[in-house]
């Protein structure tokens, strides 16, 4: 079997530039049939530069090749270019290198030139300059085809193809089912006290007009939370129920906790409010701007035995400050603001953004930082810079946008989704970082960023632009995510959809399962 790697044609309608001019894949079967892995979607996108004026400049890639290397390794290289496809002055002559072991996980080098690619070769090709020869003009030792190991590639397939549901059977003590998938995982399910199974589902769009979703369970209640884009972000309103479902019925009740304000500098832009247990205390997070618009992110404290609906149960909002007092965002817009909290201690990871709307716009990042639990509201850390929008996906067609931080801990890891491309259109996209769970959060090192979106507009039928997300646990134990998205390519109008995580066989988080995919309808003859 073959691996064969090719960037695809550019359509500014359903596969801009940025998104074109990666690396993809494909798997060449004996009899020549072809199929793409991750559904087509790119999976290496080149990293933008940084100019002298803090602003990105967007890169991508062409012509790509693929060839053995030293020690098992796989080497992937390609020429970079300007998002447009124009050369790429600053890398005449060089090639961007990936390399990977698995087809799954791949390290970036250095951009290298033709003549230091030929130090990657297995040592029987880097003994004479006929070889080397041979070697840069392309034939079958370095090519856009690879022979590869079968195993590898099954693996890679089980990895980047949709995974679904293969097969249920009845446990021993019939207390339940085992469901298994066609990556080699499985989870187990119990009957209900009607002796049947039930998955909970929700159809999509659940709400229409809302941004950024957040589901919360509370004191016996379910709580949902959201950019209101139907008010036009105006106030933040939260709605109550017994279930989950509940927050989503026709006519259900949205009370109005903070309401526009100008005697306290609430005007506009109510974005992304999150709630968050903090030590002992119940807040909500979010941005806000007075009269002249420039969101920031605050805070608000629950009063002690108040009821979360009732607009006086809160206290006044505090700006989230650093440690000398001042603002995070001065000279900035900050937003998205969101709490985790590991074995190490607690953190804020929030969006900053310089110069919107301007040449020397540096677009939004994500900075990271130490809080105390009784005070979370002054960081006692400086800030620390996570990630930049610099891959072709977070900044595509001038997007430059690294926003919507939220995490969650499974197994000793932290995994933070987050959102890159255009907030409201079909290239809305979520990336994934990972760090351990006793890791110093401080220490970039201590992070991993995946090269290619978790979730992405091919990911589930009829969902474009899947991002801004949440994730909360069911009422039966199971991690769920939130997010918005939209219904159509050409829609702008931001919606809501609920649907579980699975968990490969490797213990990784898998967030593009539909609830067809999840688990198949069987009769009780077929169990």
């Amino acid at each position: 079997m073959k691996i064969r790697v090719f960037t695809r044609e550019v359509n500014e309608t359903n596969y801009p530039e940025g998104l074109a001019r990666s690396v993809h894949f494909e798997v060449i079967s004996d009899d020549g049939s072809a199929a793409p892995l991750n559904r087509n979607y790119g999976i290496l996108f080149a990293k933008g530069a940084i100019s002298k004026d803090n602003t990105i400049i967007p890169k991508g890639v062409q012509n790509p090749l693929i060839f053995n290397m030293e020690d098992g390794w796989i080497g992937i290289t390609a020429e970079r270019v300007l998002e447009n496809g124009e050369i790429d002055k600053d890398a005449l002559d060089q090639k961007v290198l990936w390399k990977t072991k698995d087809l799954i996980h791949f390290e970036e080098e250095n951009l290298i030139s033709d003549d230091e690619i030929s130090k990657y070769l297995p040592k029987e090709y880097e003994s004479s300059d006929s070889i080397k020869k041979e070697f840069l003009s392309k034939n079958q030792i370095y090519a856009d085809a690879l022979e590869v190991d079968p195993e590898i590639v099954k693996k890679a397939e089980q990895y980047w193809n949709p995974i679904v549901c293969t097969g249920v059977t009845c446990k021993d003590d019939k207390s339940g089912i085992l469901i298994s998938y066609s990556d080699g995982s499985s989870r187990e399910k119990k009957f209900g006290p009607d002796g049947r199974i039930h998955q909970q589902k929700f159809d999509f769009p659940l709400a229409k007009g809302y941004g950024d979703p957040v589901i919360f369970p509370w004191e016996g209640k379910w709580y949902f939370i959201s950019t209101s884009d139907n008010r036009h972000d105006i106030g933040i309103y939260v709605r109550e129920a017994d279930d989950v479902h509940g927050l989503f019925e026709e006519g259900v009740t949205e009370h109005l906790i903070l309401p526009f304000d100008p005697e306290r500098g609430f005007e506009q832009t109510f974005w992304a409010p999150e709630f968050h247990v903090i030590g002992d205390e119940l807040y909500i997070l979010f941005a806000v701007s007075g009269h002249e618009w420039g969101p920031q992110c605050h805070m608000m404290k629950k009063k002690k035995g108040a009821s979360i609906i009732e607009a006086d149960s809160w206290e006044d909002p505090l700006k989230v400050r650093k440690m000398d007092g001042t603002p995070i965002g001065q000279g900035a817009i900050t937003l998205d603001m969101t709490h985790v909290k590991t074995s190490k201690g607690s953190y804020l990871i929030w969006s900053y953004r310089q110069f919107i709307g301007h040449p020397n716009d540096t677009g939004s990042m994500l900075y990271i930082a130490s809080i105390d639990e009784d005070k979370p509201w002054i960081l006692t850390s400086e800030p620390v810079l996570l990630t930049r929008p610099l891959l072709g996906w977070e900044n595509v067609s001038g997007t430059i946008n690294n926003e919507g931080p939220y995490g969650f801990i499974h197994e000793g890891k932290l995994y933070v989704t987050y959102s890159g491309g255009a907030a409201n259109s079909y290239t809305y996209a979520v990336g994934l970082l990972t760090a351990d769970d006793d890791a110093d959060l401080l220490d970039i090192s201590s992070w991993t960023k995946s090269i290619t979106p978790v979730l992405n507009f091919y990911s589930v039928k009829g969902v474009f632009g899947p991002g801004h997300n949440s994730f909360f646990t069911n009422e039966d134990g199971e991690l769920m995510i939130a997010y918005h998205g939209e219904t159509d390519m050409d829609s702008t109008l931001r919606c809501d959809g609920i649907r579980r995580v699975h968990f490969r066989a490797d213990g990784t988080p898998y967030f593009q399962m539909s609830a067809a995919e999840d688990l198949m309808t069987y009769s009780e003859s077929q169990i």
